[in-house]
């Protein structure tokens, strides 16, 4: 069975809601699910381009369509609150829901608002950043010389405070450094690879990945082919889990995860919005949805990883650090 630490389904399910649509994820996304035995997966609040100019506008939107949503899956999904949550959404067979915050930009200097997504909206992961930097870090896209601010420093105690999962994807390199300098519990880069075989700006050098998993951290390998390689004949499911023998040769197999980062549902016009390109597709050859993420572990039997390993892969090494951080 798989976690999957990244999936923007409540931006599919915000698009489809505000054109009239509901019940998203029982009609579109639930029989991917189940094909590919996903169990459970961290679905994240994304302020999705362009509507990243006005995020507090956005963001009202996307809690609104996901409240809806929520009331209409009530029988097929558990949202995860607390670390027992999860054997009692495997108990009753729904898919457990991690609510999850990618980027805080519509937060601002109001640190309050953290408590309020922890409270009233079930949120227990967040990033500070998307790709932009806003009043709180930098992201990958912005200045490379400006990395977290004295706000963003508080805002992270209070995500530990609260027991919320940290995520490091998207952070600039200082932003990283400067977070990591704080954290005093495991945080997590939930859908990124290793920059020595991609040289992209969103993956982590050896170094990044080695202070990850001193904080009892993982990583969750991203399918999103421009991570993958830059050889566009070799973005593919085997050169995608190279970055996994990689990552385990590295750091351990204890903290290599998944964090598909699936996005074939969200549309050309969303797609296009964020990759370099204009396909109708970003992830790799192989792994292009979530009914495919079945064959990741089929090259994980083929390359002689034992059934024990392969399990805190798809799903024990989130478990782990839930188990630490959700209380």
């Amino acid at each position: 069975m798989i976690f999957d630490g990244h999936s923007d389904t409540w931006s599919d399910v915000t698009i489809r809601r505000l054109n009239g649509e509901k019940d998203v994820f029982r009609r579109i996304h639930l029989e991917n699910f189940k094909k590919a035995n996903i169990e459970g997966a961290i679905f994240v609040i994304w302020i999705d381009p362009p509507y990243d100019k006005k995020p507090e506008k956005r963001v009202k939107q996307i809690i609104e369509c996901v409240k809806e949503e929520i009331e209409d899956m009530k029988d097929i999904v558990n949202i995860v609150k607390k670390y027992s949550d999860i054997n009692k959404g495997l108990n009753e067979n729904k898919i457990n829901i991690l609510i999850g915050l990618e980027g805080l930009s519509h937060v601002g200097k109001n640190l309050d608002l953290i408590e309020y997504y922890y409270k009233e909206v079930g949120a227990r992961h967040a990033s500070l950043t998307w790709n932009e930097q806003n009043e709180l870090a930098t992201g990958c896209l912005g200045d490379e010389n400006r990395g977290l601010t004295e706000i963003g420093k508080k805002a992270v105690e209070k995500l530990e405070q609260l027991g919320m999962l940290i995520d490091v994807s998207h952070l600039n390199e200082k932003s990283f450094w400067d977070l990591m300098s704080v954290v005093s519990k495991p945080v997590i880069a939930s859908h990124s690879n290793v920059k020595n075989l991609c040289n992209a700006k969103r993956n982590l050098t050896d170094n990044q990945l080695k202070e990850i998993s001193k904080t009892g951290g993982l990583v969750g390998i991203n399918s999103f082919r421009g991570f993958t390689n830059i050889n566009p004949k070799k973005q593919d499911l085997i050169h995608l889990v190279d970055h996994i023998d990689y990552m385990v040769n590295l750091i351990g197999i204890e903290h290599v995860s998944f964090g598909f980062d699936f996005s074939d549902y969200l549309g050309e016009e969303t797609i296009g919005s964020f990759t370099e390109e204009n396909s109708k597709n970003p992830s790799v050859d192989g792994l292009k949805s979530t009914y495919e993420a079945k064959n990741i572990i089929v090259e994980l039997e083929k390359r002689g990883y034992k059934k024990s390993d392969i399990n805190l892969i798809s799903s024990g090494n989130f478990y782990r650090v839930f188990k630490e951080i959700l209380k």
